[in-house]
């Protein structure tokens, strides 16, 4: 297919036609200011441009890298510098075409002082798409508000494994899920001025055995039905105007060198008309690690041709090498006027054209109080109480808690691999985080003022060190009550147990973590072990052992409220709502695993092994108990209209509470292969004790389509059976459905009835 040049206005075309090409070519970089002389990649090192940066503006900029993200530097300080880059860019080079400036901000805006939030897999586990959106345009604000106008968020990618080590960067195993609350960070952001950026398009997390970079051998159902929707969805219903490509190579062709993704899926078939930026190094890569280029200059070819406009972080080969390539006659300059139109009219739509960058801000909150309050509430809404013998809520806590374990002291287990304190401060040890970020232990101090809490480290997060394990278990020994947190800790390529390039052989805890809570197990005192972590852990003998604590969570990075939103669970202050986004694990070898499978993806009785998780995808307790009733549906739907469904939901326990009311499907027989369970729409309900509702859904029968034999996606006749439970695995009422008519052919006309957001009613609440 051929690509037409993108419509742009009059100014965009002067422009253009008046460009030598260095100045095109400028236009299709970024410069990494900061980066001296830390290496934030493997082979980063070798491949970052020594070109000064006075040099390297002489003929303008498309981009400024991570001037804020890269290292600890005062914000307003540090505003006031860019404030006069642009001034210099608008009045010094001869077209004036002033820089986007863009930054990481996936657990908030990657600078210090700055707010951060919990991680993507938290956002997941709270099911709140509406209140990721809220946090998102704050992350948005402070952004805008500083002179950025493009974040590298959200992350698209459904886990397939949970081995690999960027699954805390993710938001579930269901693609729905992830479109739908993708969509809504897309939303926020956008709404306060900043382009969202998608990544990483498309497959990165499928890769071989969960090994970063690794080869992707998905077929074209799995890309079409499981890992491509979410970006779809972000796209058409959430208006994305940025994509970034994946480092992964799928049956053997690199994304960053791919038409068919980056042209024909994205650009006509979805119609985006944005701008496509390499991941970091990953043009360089093409020629690096894929081999599929001689030199930077082919490189820089083929990922044009491919549809990428931007490299990022620097012009390794977007510069010389595509400019000696285009002088000798190699290159068609089309290529690059197509990226450059692009480019320019994001930056026009950006207001970077009319900006003149007359007054800098002189003050600016980034960690504000409506900045903690939606942290908090999301910390709160992520939390996931995987088992529980009554001993929860704390009511009244006893006299004595012994708080044990790495994770129970440490701000850094609160953060994913993205936020400022991991990504960056790991680097500089000596400089404060520039935020409150209470711990655990604080967070219980604060919550339990009348109890006596004695700590104790009992090991590391990783290691072979028993040395404090005995005096943990003394400490436990003595205390009515024992939380022992343990976990993760996140970082980059080796620097910590999870995160990226943090890939994992075994799901079990890193360490002698597994170890120290057995210990404290075995004194007799109640345990309550929380999981602070980026990945689920195959943890299978706290859940259902015979010695299982009394009690255990799930949080994954809940962020700089994490450890006030878990002493609150812990009290009964906050009722805990989050559920499983991904399964949790039975061990590393049931792995790839998803929830998604056929029939024989799953236990049967023509295989030894089993790969059913320990606890299923949607499995969260509460302090309350809900009864799910008289599931009604349309009797039949033609395929390609809408029907409706309807369920009851009563409150039959104690307290107030949120029920996640979860609704699944089952195509019962199909052309082709589908999974044994499917979630077909969710939404948060808050009850009183006895109130009970109706929660009603208008689903457009679109929603069932697969991808047919003949690779079209189809809406096919049949019967489909649907349930709502408690999880994905427990059909506590269910009713049939019949698709007649003929097969339906979904179109890219159809792409927002497919994805849009499911009209969702709550009837009043009645009294029981």
């Amino acid at each position: 297919m051929t690509t037409q040049l993108p419509p742009v206005s009059p100014r965009v075309l002067e422009l253009v036609a008046a460009m030598t090409l260095e100045e095109k070519l400028a236009q299709l970089v970024g410069y990494w200011v900061d980066q001296g002389g830390e290496v934030v990649a493997p082979m980063s090192g070798e491949m970052t441009a020594s070109t000064r940066y006075e040099d390297a503006t002489i003929h303008g900029l498309g981009q400024l890298t991570r001037v804020y993200g890269t290292r600890p530097v005062e914000p307003i300080e540090r505003a006031q510098w860019l404030w006069a880059e642009q001034r210099r860019l608008k009045t010094e080079t001869r077209l004036g075409i002033p820089a986007i400036v863009h930054e990481e901000c996936l657990t908030g805006l990657a600078a210090w002082q700055a707010a951060t939030f919990p991680t993507p897999l938290a956002w997941g586990a709270s099911f709140d798409p509406d209140l990721v959106e809220e946090m998102a345009r704050l992350i948005g604000g402070s952004m805008s508000e500083l002179g950025i106008h493009q974040g590298l968020a959200p992350v698209l990618d459904v886990i397939r494994d949970t081995r690999w080590g960027r699954v805390d960067e993710c938001i579930a195993e269901d693609p729905y899920v992830v479109g739908t609350i993708g969509t809504a960070y897309v939303r926020g952001l956008q709404s306060a001025g900043v382009h969202a950026t998608l990544k990483h398009f498309v497959g990165y997390s499928a890769s071989r055995a969960g090994r970063n970079h690794a080869p992707v051998y998905a077929g074209r159902r799995e890309i079409s039905d499981v890992l491509l929707p979410p970006f779809e969805m972000a796209i058409l219903d959430g208006g994305a105007r940025s994509v970034m490509n994946s480092y992964a190579e799928i049956d053997g062709v690199p994304i960053g060198a791919s038409p068919e993704y980056l042209t024909n899926i994205l650009r006509h078939d979805w119609n985006f008309d944005g701008v496509v930026v390499s991941d970091y190094f990953s043009v360089a890569f093409l020629q690096l690690m894929h081999a599929v280029a001689a030199d930077l200059g082919q490189a820089a070819e083929l990922a044009l041709a491919a549809g990428i406009d931007v490299e990022l972080p620097t012009g390794d080969a977007f510069l010389t090498p595509l400019a000696d390539r285009i002088r000798a006659g190699a290159t068609d300059i089309a290529s690059v006027d197509r990226a450059v139109l692009r480019v320019l009219r994001q930056k026009e739509e950006l207001g970077l054209l009319d900006n003149d960058f007359a007054q800098a801000p002189t003050s600016v909150d980034l960690d504000s109080p409506e900045h903690r309050r939606v942290a908090r509430r999301l910390a709160e809404e992520s939390v996931v109480l995987l088992t529980n013998n009554g001993i929860l809520p704390l009511v009244q806590a006893p006299v004595t808690v012994a708080v044990i374990g790495p994770n129970a002291d440490s701000s850094e287990a609160l953060m994913g691999c993205y936020s400022f304190v991991n990504h960056v401060l790991a680097h500089h040890p000596d400089v404060p985080a520039g935020i409150e970020i209470p711990t655990v232990l604080d967070g219980l101090l604060a919550e339990f003022t009348d109890a006596n809490l004695v700590y104790s480290h009992g090991t590391a997060v990783e290691g072979d060190d028993r040395s404090e394990i005995d005096a943990a278990v003394e400490t436990a020994r003595g205390a009515g009550l024992a939380v022992v947190v343990v976990g993760d800790r996140a970082g980059l390529f080796g620097r910590g147990t999870v995160g990226e390039g943090n890939d994992v052989e075994s799901l079990e805890l890193p360490g002698l973590q597994r170890e120290l809570v057995e210990a404290v197990q075995a004194t007799g005192t109640p345990v309550v072990m929380i999981v602070l972590s980026g990945r689920p852990y195959a943890i299978d003998w706290a859940v259902n052992g015979p010695h299982a604590p009394a009690a255990v969570l799930q949080a994954f990075f809940p962020g700089e409220e994490g450890g006030a939103a878990l002493a609150g669970v812990l009290s009964g202050r906050v009722a805990p709502t989050g559920h499983l986004p991904v399964s949790l694990p039975r061990s590393a070898g049931a792995q790839p695993y998803s929830y998604l499978h056929p029939i024989l993806g799953g236990p049967s009785e023509v295989t030894s092994t089993d790969s059913t998780p320990v606890l299923p995808f949607g499995h969260g307790l509460g302090y309350t108990t809900f009864e799910r009733t008289s599931l009604q549906s349309d009797s039949e739907v033609v395929a390609g209209d809408h029907f409706s469904v309807t369920v009851q939901v009563r409150n039959s326990g104690e307290r107030p509470g949120t029920d996640l009311v979860q609704l699944y499907y089952r195509d019962v027989h199909a052309s082709v292969t589908r999974p044994v369970t499917q979630l077909l729409a969710y939404q948060r309900l808050d009850l009183d004790p006895g109130e009970e509702a109706t929660v009603s859904f208008d689903v457009p029968s679109a929603r069932l389509a697969f991808t047919g034999l003949d690779y079209e996606r189809v809406v096919e006749a049949g019967t489909i059976e649907l349930w709502v439970g408690p999880s994905c695995d427990v059909k506590e009422t269910a009713a049939n459905l019949q698709v007649t008519g003929d097969t339906y052919r979904v179109t890219t006309n159809d792409a927002r009835v497919v994805h849009g957001v499911i009209q969702r009613l709550s009837a009043p609440a009645m009294r029981a």
